[in-house]
């Protein structure tokens, strides 16, 4: 209960919310600790040999230890095995030649990722699957080479450690932050072709546009070719993100005292923002109230944060070339291989279109040591998705999987309960998170894609309550959203976006987007649900800013 404080003094519930704030927040959004930091530079100053390159396409094959499920050989996985198998969405490259060479020049390049950042990562999510944590994954649909810049970056991850913060405080959750960046190009398409709209506004069939790592949006037959030299220029990009995000993570960007200047214009002017800024100068209060004991905050548990990437596992051939053997765990009498990591990201996952059983996409993942992701839709029966975690987690290793529900806020009701009472019965680890926005497609009647921010928030809150109802956990959601204050998806309470205003900032190359407001939005109703499931106060009352919690 609150505690009720005269005016002009502090109240024992102000200073000890103060304390509590400071104690859970900072651990809860990620803020590495002192032994944390010294691993992070002991890893730093390892050479690259550390994570070794496969010199052949077909590597010596990894040991698996687990019986083969779908005729998957057990012992036969090496990281070009996919090979040998039917592969849905990927692109038919007119000159073969040309392909090898770009993947040779890959396999001499350094890997985006290491394996000790997938370690640490598959730890915390184990820790999430035991309702320990909240995995908050985010960022374009579709990443591309003429939106790169820091800006973009850097007001992607603002809005991710915003709405980090919100959920924190909000549910008491530590949060995993995971951003859809370094990677996210590759797109699958439900049809080879697509009706593009010339300039003089008549109509052709052109083969689709499937990313930019494969080819071009440009309107023309010629940059629609599957060209392999963009997985070159892909590569690149991602290196600079990487360095763009480690910079700004290890540089004091994510500074808890300095809260105030992660807000972007578009939230100091809205109702969720002025929240926001209540809630930020709450943890300012608590960390004045343990600076003022000795507890210097300028140290780095305060002033830098754990942030990784992911993407979908789509493009296998850049994939594989990316893929390096951890030369720490190579057997010392030699006997066999050491445990393989697909280094182009921390987390991988697999789409629903290239999910099916005997695909090359789970052959390929299946050998890997990252942890994986699976997109599942209402379409998925029981068996097959426990089949499916068969192939891809034998051993049923916590933290390994992570199940992306996305099925419509129609359908998250009807069909979720049974997967989870499936799981559950057959003792599997997993943890599961939403995808509210993938099911929630529609067609404007201006011909423009979008996703109304109303059905996105229902398959949100019908997420939470099977999970409620289930006594599991709700353990993430993974968004398709950006920094910029685009007009992509309709509704929201902080200048709603109509349909009629889609046009104003439709600004995206494949799926539309939440804009930053609207993300923000949906990380108010993720704390307040978790409140509801404890029987908590709301953060705030509808009415006014007197009912709020803090």
């Amino acid at each position: 209960a609150m505690a009720q404080r005269v005016p002009g003094t502090t109240s024992m519930g102000s200073l000890s919310r103060a304390v509590v704030v400071a104690a859970l927040v900072a651990p809860a959004m990620g803020f590495v600790t002192r032994p944390a930091l010294r691993t992070i530079h002991r890893r730093a100053a390892q050479p690259l040999s550390m994570v070794s390159t496969p010199d052949k396409t077909s590597a010596s094959p990894a040991n698996i230890d687990s019986d083969s499920p779908a005729g998957m050989a057990g012992d036969s996985w090496h990281p070009g095995s996919w090979r040998d198998y039917r592969c849905e969405q990927l692109p038919e490259y007119p000159d073969k030649s040309a392909v090898e060479e770009v993947e040779a020049e890959l396999r001499k390049c350094a890997p985006l990722t290491f394996a000790g950042e997938m370690r640490e990562l598959q730890a915390q999510l184990a820790e999430a699957q035991k309702g320990n944590g909240f995995l908050l994954m985010g960022g374009d649909c579709a990443e591309s080479f003429d939106e790169f810049s820091t800006d973009h970056i850097r007001d992607t991850m603002r809005v991710i450690l915003q709405m980090a913060l919100v959920i924190t405080y909000g549910s008491g959750q530590p949060v995993i932050k995971i951003g859809r960046m370094a990677g996210q190009f590759a797109k699958p398409r439900s049809s080879p072709t697509e009706k593009v709209t010339m300039e003089d506004g008549s109509v052709v069939d052109l083969p689709s546009y499937k990313g930019d790592n494969i080819n071009l949006d440009i309107p023309t037959a010629e940059a629609r070719i599957p060209n392999p030299a963009l997985m070159l220029r892909a590569y690149h990009q991602c290196a600079q993100t990487l360095n763009i995000l480690r910079a700004f993570v290890g540089g004091g960007y994510a500074d808890l005292s300095r809260l105030q200047e992660w807000n972007l214009d578009f939230v100091k002017k809205s109702p969720s923002g002025s929240k926001y800024r209540m809630l930020s100068n709450k943890i300012e209060e608590a960390m004045r109230f343990i600076r003022a004991i000795g507890i210097d905050t300028s140290s780095g548990p305060f002033k830098t944060t754990s942030f990784y990437t992911a993407h979908e596992c789509l493009l296998l051939q850049y994939e594989q070339a990316l893929t390096r053997e951890d030369s720490t765990t190579v057997r010392p009498d030699s006997t066999g291989p050491g445990n393989y990591y697909g280094c182009s990201a921390n987390m991988l996952w697999i789409g629903e279109r290239t999910r099916q059983l005997d695909c090359g996409h789970l052959q390929y993942v299946r050998g890997l040591k990252n942890p994986l992701g699976v997109k599942i839709s209402n379409k998925c029966e029981n068996d097959e998705l426990l089949e499916l975690l068969d192939i891809i987690n034998p051993d049923n290793i916590p933290g390994r999987v992570t199940l992306i529900i996305r099925m419509g806020n129609e359908n998250i009701r009807d069909h979720l309960p049974r997967l989870v009472k499936a799981v559950e019965d057959a003792g599997k680890n997993v943890l599961w998170i939403s995808d509210p926005v993938h099911g929630n497609t529609i067609t404007a009647a201006n011909g423009k894609k979008t996703r109304p921010v109303a059905r996105i928030m229902d398959e949100i809150n019908g997420f939470f309550e099977v999970h409620q109802e289930l006594g599991t956990h709700p353990g993430g959601v993974h968004l398709e959203m950006t920094g910029e204050k685009v007009t992509e998806c309709t509704g929201g309470t902080i200048d709603e976006v109509t349909e009629d205003g889609l046009l104003e900032k439709y600004m995206t190359h494949c799926d539309p987007r939440l804009n930053g407001e609207q993300a923000l939005e949906i990380a108010f109703q993720i704390a307040e649900n978790f409140r509801a499931k404890e029987g908590l106060q709301d953060l705030c009352s509808t009415d006014d800013d007197e009912g709020c919690a803090w």
